[in-house]
């Protein structure tokens, strides 16, 4: 008679938990609601509540009362990941400092804005502050400006360039001279990039001494070193440098700056013009090439975009403005 297996008694793994509560300042309900809208989740009504959105395994609560309630198989994450840094300046601060204590020692940050869009010019920031502003700052949620809403950007710039016993400064050229420049033969983005991101620093360090600087990293050689190879200055690149707060606030400063420029752009124009370089902004483009003209195009636009001689070339316009043909396309091949 074949013997019976013991029964193994595997014990049961502890419940996930899907709900959190917690009481938020107005500010804070601010922080979130913004954060929520910027990952286009979708809003929705619930009684009593100041605003509620539907992400993915997720959902957000925020009452009058002040009371959030986060629900769903992914709410640890948000809270963790999202809720906390970006809106509470909790998690990611006890962090930082025990992991990356040099975050919030006197130095420089330096980023830029405009690189990739279509419309407006490309400025550079550079913030330079010690650790008392740096640690308000992350309790004010100042982030990586890609992951804030333009409205919430011109008010932690705001928030920035108030703040005491710092040095804010930026640089950019107006469209024209931008593109006059970058017409030149031998042109090159990020050699006009790394000067601007030199005068930027050259200028902060002026105004507030420091004796290092993190800039996020755009390009593999040192171009902005070069300017202070004879200096004693310690100028550090790494990428997704943003995770730095003095950096985080040198992105939202160049961010503030490219809103405010494609402001002014967008009332010329009679509309809010698209970031980025979209089928829609290349919609824009063609309207502004039309009611504008050949001369003015390149008060709005980067030239030297494939997409900007595309729609000249389409409008049969490059004999008034002889933009030079983009290199071909490459073929991805598997």
């Amino acid at each position: 008679m074949a013997k019976r297996k013991k029964k193994i008694d595997i014990p049961e793994e502890p419940k996930k938990k899907t709900l959190y509560t917690k009481k938020l300042s107005d500010e804070q309900m601010e922080k979130l609601e913004g954060v929520c809208a910027m990952k286009n989740w979708e809003a929705y009504e619930v009684e009593y509540a100041r605003f509620a959105f539907k992400g993915e395994k997720v959902n957000v609560v925020a009452y009058n009362s002040g009371k959030l309630v986060v629900q769903g198989k992914e709410m640890e994450d948000f809270v963790i990941n999202i809720l906390e840094p970006e809106v509470l300046g909790e998690a990611r601060y006890g962090y930082d400092e025990i992991y990356h204590p040099e975050w919030f020692e006197l130095h420089a940050g330096m980023d830029e804005s405009g690189k990739g869009d279509l419309f407006g010019p490309v400025i550079t920031a550079c913030v330079i502050a010690d650790k008392p502003q740096i640690d308000e700052w992350v309790k004010d949620g100042i982030r990586d400006s890609k992951k804030i809403t333009d409205g919430r950007i011109l008010k932690l710039d705001k928030i920035i360039r108030e703040t005491k016993g710092i040095a804010v400064e930026t640089c950019f050229c107006g469209m024209r001279k931008y593109n006059e420049l970058m017409s030149k033969p031998r042109a090159n983005l990020n050699l006009l990039l790394a000067w601007q991101h030199a005068k930027s620093l050259t200028a902060a360090l002026k105004r507030k001494r420091a004796p290092w600087g993190m800039l996020d990293q755009f390009s593999k050689q040192d171009l902005v070193g070069r300017y202070f190879k004879d200096s004693k200055f310690d100028l550090r690149m790494q990428t997704k440098a943003e995770e730095d707060p003095v950096v985080a606030a040198a992105s939202v400063v160049a961010r503030a700056e490219y809103v405010r420029y494609m402001g002014s752009l967008s009332k010329r124009f009679g509309e809010n013009l698209i970031k980025g370089a979209s089928g829609e902004t290349k919609k824009q483009a063609t309207q502004i090439l039309e009611r504008f003209g050949p001369d003015s195009f390149c008060e709005f636009a980067k030239l030297h975009f494939r997409t900007a001689y595309e729609v000249v070339s389409d409008a049969g316009m490059l004999d008034k403005l002889p933009l030079k043909p983009p290199p071909a396309k490459k073929e991805w091949r598997k």
